[in-house]
């Protein structure tokens, strides 16, 4: 008898024990009632309770968490019916609030981030809600976590997953892209051809007016060598004049120009007897040779006296 009550006094001990002693695991929180009203809420670590009067209410994890958002059918601002879904992210921060501020935060979190998507994707039109999605997750994330303070729960962030369309919308946003891509093409192409032209009739006038430089430039370089052609013949008679009228007025200078003047005459007059023709023309002073070199030389020496006349 004494060991079924020795036995019956370890069973109650085991669950007096089992009911005060709690071990609460890291990033948990346990929120603990006292005869029904909250007494505090435990952290990680070992803990005793009062028996049968304290006991564990409510355990919440303090770690962050993800929330699938299930899909819903919203409209657009230019009233085109899209699928949208997401996951939210949040986390517990005050234990007690999450117990007793609503019933159950996750469902309340859940109901709102799906009207507030709804009323986000109400205010733009469907080709913005691919592009703007930043912008959506944003403002969903502000609404939830403004009105989550109460619940102890903050909303970290929440992302849109997918966007579905109807397929007659997919259809023709495929329809439009791809027009939009011809046109696109079409522009580089006559942009492209536009450019060559341009380039070539700037080529072709770059090349006309080279040419006409080099044209030009031509013209003054043979401009220049005649000119300096002449002025060298110019230079190189005046010279030879100096020459020959200082020769002249040296000694025995008349006599070798006299000599010279005779000498051509019968040089050049027999040349007369080479010529094709049977006709031969003969002047009729041609015994008279000291006729011609006195008029020769009444030539050069007018020639000489101009040459040192300039000179002078």
């Amino acid at each position: 008898m004494g060991f079924y009550v020795a036995l019956v006094v370890a069973v109650l001990a085991i669950i007096i024990l089992m009911k005060t002693a709690k071990v609460v695991p890291q990033q948990a929180a346990y929120v603990i009632e006292n005869l029904g009203r909250y007494s505090r809420t435990i952290q990680a670590g070992f803990h005793i309770l009062v028996p049968f009067v304290e006991r564990v209410a409510y355990r919440h994890t303090l770690k962050e968490e993800a929330i699938d958002i299930p899909e819903q059918i919203c409209i657009t601002r230019d009233n085109v019916q899209v699928g949208v879904d997401g996951v939210l992210y949040l986390q517990v921060l005050d234990a007690a609030k999450a117990s007793y501020g609503i019933t159950n935060y996750r469902f309340a979190i859940i109901q709102l981030a799906q009207t507030t998507l709804r009323s986000e994707i109400g205010k733009i039109e469907l080709d913005r809600t691919f592009e703007a999605r930043g912008t959506i997750n944003s403002n969903v994330v502000n609404e939830l976590d403004h009105a989550s303070a109460t619940w102890g729960v903050k909303v970290l962030r929440y992302e849109i997953k997918n966007i579905n369309p109807p397929k007659d919308v997919l259809h023709a946003m495929e329809k439009q892209m791809r027009a939009e891509r011809e046109k696109r093409a079409v522009v580089l192409t006559s942009e492209g051809d536009r450019d060559a032209k341009i380039n070539q009739a700037e080529g072709e006038k770059q090349r006309v007016i080279k040419e006409s430089e080099a044209n030009k430039q031509l013209q003054i370089n043979q401009a220049q060598g005649q000119a300096e052609a002449i002025l060298a013949v110019a230079t190189a008679t005046a010279e030879g004049l100096r020459q020959v009228g200082e020769a002249l007025s040296g000694r025995g200078g008349m006599e070798a120009m006299q000599l010279r003047v005779a000498e051509e005459y019968v040089k050049q007059f027999g040349h007369l007897a080479d010529q094709a023709s049977s006709t031969l023309i003969v002047p009729a002073n041609l015994s008279d040779i000291s006729s011609m070199i006195a008029l020769a030389t009444s030539v050069v020496k007018q020639q000489a006296g101009a040459v040192a006349t300039a000179g002078r």
